[in-house]
């Protein structure tokens, strides 16, 4: 792989996302922004506390999480399926001295980028709103990127391996949707059976609402493990979109 040839796939990807930005953006915004609302506003009136911050305040950073997370996945989904069957951008980008290697990392690259783009976004309007208490939410930034990049390996894996576009429907129910609910975003999981917590433990997004919630309360030592963690699980999943995007493309 040639991390500069990566990064032409990347540009190209930024290129084509600068011409659509404001559909885009607006429809990525959107989501988290009201689900903010109607649940820190509507359900907060009702919960007043959650381990002695209010409710908006408990759900702001686990919204901002959720927001880089699915824009990875949305993107390194659809966005990767489309390109690689649909559209052949993969075709066209491989007859230049961009190899299959190259060509992925850029794939993850600009996922883990979206994730960056749209956390960030977040985390400057629940500061505005003093949903942050503490200036160390800045910390987030690479962890937002990082997060975004786990992401982005597991949706080109489900990419590789999915028989059709309407497969991706059993990726977002089965996984993303429990994963969601269940990763501390809305309530604590202490208040479930100790094996909701642990199967929770092994999902990117539990570490990510830790970290983040830790940081927007400026404790960041209280979430060194969720941080090991995120960084091995990146390291572990980093071979798969490769071996497994060569074997759907070369057939």
């Amino acid at each position: 792989m040639n991390i500069k040839r990566a990064f032409r796939v990347w540009q190209r990807h930024l290129t084509v996302y600068t011409k659509l930005y404001k559909s885009s953006f607006v429809i990525n915004f959107v989501e988290p922004a009201l689900y903010l609302l109607a649940f820190g506003l509507g359900l907060g009136a009702f919960v007043k506390e959650i381990k002695g911050m209010p409710y908006i305040e408990f759900i702001a950073p686990g919204i901002m999480a959720s927001s880089a997370v699915f824009a990875s996945v949305y993107e390194c989904t659809y966005g990767t399926y489309v390109r690689m069957t649909y559209q052949k951008t993969f075709d066209a980008i491989l007859v230049t001295p961009v190899n299959l290697n190259d060509l992925i990392m850029g794939e993850l690259l600009w996922g883990a980028t979206k994730s960056l783009l749209y956390g960030t976004s977040i985390m400057i309007v629940i500061t505005i709103f003093g949903l942050a208490k503490s200036p160390l939410i800045v910390l987030s930034v690479p962890i937002l990127f990082l997060g975004g990049f786990i992401f982005a390996e597991l949706s080109v894996i489900c990419s590789a391996l999915v028989p059709g576009i309407d497969s991706f429907n059993y990726f977002y129910t089965l996984f993303l949707t429990p994963m969601f609910f269940f990763s501390g975003i809305f309530f604590p999981l202490d208040a479930f059976p100790k094996i909701v917590e642990k199967i929770a433990f092994f999902t990117p997004l539990y570490h990510l609402v830790n970290i983040t919630r830790a940081l927007a309360r400026g404790m960041p030592l209280s979430s060194g493990i969720d941080i090991l963690w995120i960084f091995v699980v990146a390291g572990i999943l980093l071979p798969y979109p490769f071996r497994l995007m060569k074997k759907r493309i070369i057939r």
